[in-house]
């Protein structure tokens, strides 16, 4: 079985900037592109694999047919036909709304499918670029309830600003918000469900205000208070980092500048490489062999037993 890499994906947003279309180096004149769904089993907006034998099929379509040989046994089992990650890069070019997503239960039990559960990895952004995470001040829901309608939910909300590298892990509950500048890699449950908490007043080119889902919201918020919501680690160069270990996702960050090879022969499941910068060639066990460069994904199929790098390539490794 062969690596895939697939079409691109762009999202036209309110709040898009101009970085994703030269990093993905993409033919196109679309502006405000606030996202690229590097790969996604979203029901209406499957990813496309791009080349190969599977060209022009979606990665949902995929599975249907492979099951575990793609994803891995326990994944097929636990996720069926769908595959069981989002992953994307966001260019804002505005704050985008402050938001929060419900965990499985929370999420469930007020009619949705699952809940989300997501990370981010912060690319070359804005120099004044920064982002909101987690409560710093403890409140109750009456209390934000209250904050929202006057306003001063900002106050109480971490703020930090970002350089490239910077890693923060947003596990459902987690108030959450993109800012100005920021440009990022995202990793989350196959999921579509975010409540919106506030948009800072603003109206929509309808002069709208977008819908906020202040009662669902407030349910799902984890009103506990952390020390700091950022991912602490030392970079290192020629060996993987791990990032996150949660159990919707594993993701680790290489930074290789010699050959290497990394064993996958024990683990049951998929493995996506998302290119942050630098360019490389890969070989699998079965002497496939395929590029990857900063602004590409590649997904290795479970079946993938061992993959061997050339070049000099930082990329995020995940799987579940």
């Amino acid at each position: 079985m062969k690596p895939l890499k697939f079409e691109p994906l762009l999202k036209q947003t309110l709040w898009g900037g101009d970085k994703i279309i030269p990093f993905k180096k993409i033919n196109s004149d679309m502006s405000q592109v606030g996202e690229n769904w590097e790969l996604s089993g979203v029901k209406g907006s499957e990813s496309i694999v791009s080349e190969g034998p599977l060209k022009g099929k979606n990665i949902n379509e995929i599975i249907s047919e492979l099951k575990g040989k793609i994803v891995g046994e326990d994944n097929y089992k636990r996720f069926g036909s769908e595959f069981p990650l989002l992953i994307k890069f966001i260019d804002a070019c505005q704050d985008l709304s402050i938001q929060v997503h419900p965990n499985d239960e929370i999420a469930q039990r007020q009619g949705k499918e699952r809940g989300k559960t997501e990370m981010w990895y912060v690319m070359k952004s804005d120099p004044a670029a920064k982002l909101r995470s987690g409560l710093k001040k403890k409140i109750t829901p009456e209390e934000y309830k209250e904050m929202v309608e006057n306003d001063t939910i900002t106050d109480v909300i971490g703020e930090y600003p970002v350089q490239e590298g910077d890693c923060f892990f947003i596990p459902a509950g987690r108030i959450h918000s993109i800012g100005t500048g920021c440009f990022l890699a995202e990793i989350q449950q196959t999921s579509d469900v975010t409540y919106r908490i506030y948009d800072f007043k603003r109206k929509d080119k309808n002069g709208n205000y977008r819908q906020l889902h202040t009662e669902e919201a407030a349910e799902s918020i984890d009103y506990n208070v952390y020390s700091s919501y950022k991912t602490i680690y030392v970079p290192v160069q020629n060996q993987g980092v791990e990032l996150v270990r949660c159990p919707y996702f594993n993701t680790a960050v290489y930074d290789l500048n010699e050959p290497m090879t990394l064993d996958y022969s024990e683990l049951d499941s998929f493995v996506v490489l998302v290119g942050l910068s630098g360019s490389g060639k890969i070989i699998d066990n079965e002497g496939n062999e395929i590029s990857i460069c900063g602004g590409e994904s590649v997904l290795f199929p479970a079946t993938t037993a061992t993959l061997k790098f050339s070049g000099s390539i930082k990329f995020l490794e995940t799987y579940v």
